[in-house]
């Protein structure tokens, strides 16, 4: 991967307050060329530092539930064929929008998924457990309700 310039930070930045700017757009906001953005956008997008995405609202589209799942796996729960199925396990779970290790909360998995009810949201955990059980040390959520009046901010990315 190439060296980034601060022009490519700054583009960065743009990008993730409005990913839909033209490239046009962003040299006027940054005042730079046209072309230099084209040119640093491209790299960008070849190195995969930029990706673009749609966040939908999810309570519009009927979803209940946001869950945050914090999981401990047993040591050979890691190993390369453990991480293909895990793999094709969430592939048939569109629900679930993020996995990854990490540390914190005692858990050293965690997880974010959106559910249409109570009842899907139990259907999934039963299948993780049922599909990963004997590799899960224990796993708990948090689980928060998309219906509520309290939502100070609708899951974004956006840097204001």
């Amino acid at each position: 991967m190439r060296a980034l310039k601060k022009v490519d930070y700054r583009i960065l930045a743009e990008l993730i307050k409005n990913s839909r700017l033209s490239d046009r757009q962003l040299a006027k906001n940054l005042g730079v060329s046209q072309p230099t953005v084209t040119r640093r956008r491209t790299m960008l997008e070849k190195e995969k530092l930029v990706e673009y995405t749609a966040i939908p609202d999810l309570r519009k589209l009927g979803f209940e539930i946001l869950a945050f799942n914090f999981a401990n796996w047993k040591q050979e729960a890691s190993s390369e064929e453990n991480i293909r199925v895990a793999k094709a396990f969430i592939s048939k779970h569109p629900s679930v929008m993020f996995v990854s290790t990490g540390r914190g909360l005692g858990a050293d998995r965690v997880s974010v998924s959106a559910h249409r009810n109570y009842a899907d949201y139990h259907r999934y955990i039963q299948e993780l457990k049922e599909h990963w059980g004997a590799n899960i040390e224990r796993i708990d959520s948090f689980i928060v309700s998309l219906q509520n009046d309290n939502i100070l901010r609708n899951l974004s990315f956006k840097i204001t």
